[in-house]
């Protein structure tokens, strides 16, 4: 007879396996930067929903506005000097409105301790919010894109890292 405790760390382990071994792509929740597509920076704008305000990063749906269309002042935007090594103002204007359309998009920003220090403030369910970022290389039903620049309250904030 196997002892209860030797019984409950197989137990343990097998449910680690089986997640460390899924193929389902909800069994992993985070994603690194290789995973997007950086080559082609994509500019959303919407009304945010399901607002997920936690570890390991701050999360949101968007419901894109219908007649998305980019900004004409886009690639002039003001953006605050970040640690990391981003050129802001080519990328904003190498951005495009994403080719595929969905009602909603899944939305990942940086870190809590990050979106702190830039002193992001915290986004509201139903608020306007516009971001640029990179798509997921494969995109499932409901598309994913990782937050490189945040749009909120008239003030850009970077999410790569931490203010220079």
């Amino acid at each position: 007879m196997t002892h209860p405790t030797v019984s409950r760390r197989r137990q343990a382990l097998g449910g680690l396996a089986a997640l460390l071994f899924s193929p389902h792509p909800a069994a992993w929740a985070h994603h690194g930067w290789s995973s997007f597509n950086q080559d082609q920076p994509l500019y959303l704008e919407g009304v945010a929903r399901q607002v997920r305000w936690r570890n390991p990063h701050a999360e949101f749906m968007l419901e894109p506005d219908p007649r998305l269309q980019l900004p004409p002042d886009l690639a002039r935007r003001n953006v605050p000097a970040q640690s990391a090594p981003v050129d802001a103002a080519q990328l904003l204007a190498r951005a495009s409105v994403p080719g595929r359309q969905a009602a909603r998009w899944e939305i990942e920003l940086a870190p809590l301790f990050r979106m702190s220090q830039w002193q992001v403030p915290e986004i509201r369910e139903g608020e306007r919010v516009a971001v640029v970022g990179f798509g997921l290389r494969e995109q499932g039903a409901t598309p994913l894109l990782r937050v490189e620049f945040l749009f909120l309250q008239a003030r850009a904030f970077p999410m790569r890292s931490s203010p220079a």
